[in-house]
């Protein structure tokens, strides 16, 4: 029989399918729109596209998931705030 551990940490960030809540609702509407062009094109290289489109966006948000450092460019807080004024030698 197969065990399941249970999840401790929802305080710490809930997550399915191994994504956050925003992302995983992201993903939910990029499948929903992608049946929407299943159903409405009669193509089997759009529903593959489709697919294969679905698993590359699964990738890459897990990916940041795991890596949020990749999409930040710059430190938006400076590492120290003072309210001391600020000397100069001159």
């Amino acid at each position: 029989m197969k065990k399941y551990e249970v999840y401790k940490n929802i305080r710490k960030r809930a997550i399915i399918f191994g994504l956050p809540i925003p992302l995983f609702a992201l993903m939910m509407s990029s499948i929903i729109a992608s049946l929407l062009i299943i159903i409405f094109s009669f193509s089997f290289l759009v529903v593959l596209g489709v697919l294969i489109g679905n698993a590359i966006l699964y990738i890459a948000l897990t990916k940041f998931t795991h890596n949020p450092q990749l999409f930040q460019v710059a430190k938006v807080f400076p590492k120290i705030i003072s309210n001391k004024k600020s000397t100069t030698n001159e």
